[in-house]
């Protein structure tokens, strides 16, 4: 795992071999980046983090100059993988959490600038997610969500959509709340 921009540009962390997190590629990371460099600037944005994984997103997003990232990940050996990097980082800007995210986002009270959610591609309620994010009104006014998912999937017709981004067999729907 390589941290592609920011005060943490170029630093790289080994990745166990048992993980079973689907890590977003470096060249999707980068261009998705990219993308979100143009819609918004993350300098003090709050963000979140859905189905973390490796926790990539997550310290990209605060080497970028988040103030705050929540990841939730509920796998153990990934949580701790997240918990042990934010150590080497000596950063108090991520807030680990190992839970379900379907629960997380039923009890969440918090709006956030910035979303990003990476679900596994065979979960069962993938396509359900935005909708959660967008009636539980987790963004806040003008925050974006960027959803990663199989090609097969289509969110043109939720609210706040705003763009869909392919990058090799990685897709991306980006919402907008305007």
């Amino acid at each position: 795992m390589r941290i592609i921009s920011g005060i943490y540009k170029s630093r790289r962390f080994d990745v166990p071999k048992s993980f079973k997190a689907r890590p977003t590629t470096d060249f999707a990371k980068e261009n998705i980046f990219n993308v979100i460099a143009n819609l918004m600037d993350l300098n003090d944005c709050e963000a979140l983090d859905l189905f973390a994984g490796t926790g990539s997103i997550s310290f990209e997003l605060i080497s970028r100059g988040c103030k705050q990232v929540v990841c939730v990940e509920k796998d153990f050996v990934h949580h701790e993988f997240i918990k042990k990097v934010q150590k080497e980082l000596k950063t108090e800007k991520l807030i680990p959490v190992k839970g379900d995210v379907f629960r997380f986002l039923e009890n969440c009270q918090q709006k956030y600038d910035f979303i990003f959610a990476d679900p596994p591609y065979s979960l069962k309620e993938l396509s359900k997610i935005p909708q959660i994010i967008i009636e539980n009104q987790l963004l806040k006014d003008e925050g974006i969500f960027i959803m990663e998912h199989p090609k097969e999937c289509d969110f043109s017709g939720l609210p706040y959509f705003n763009q869909k981004r392919v990058y090799g067999a990685v897709n991306f729907s980006v919402f907008v709340h305007s």
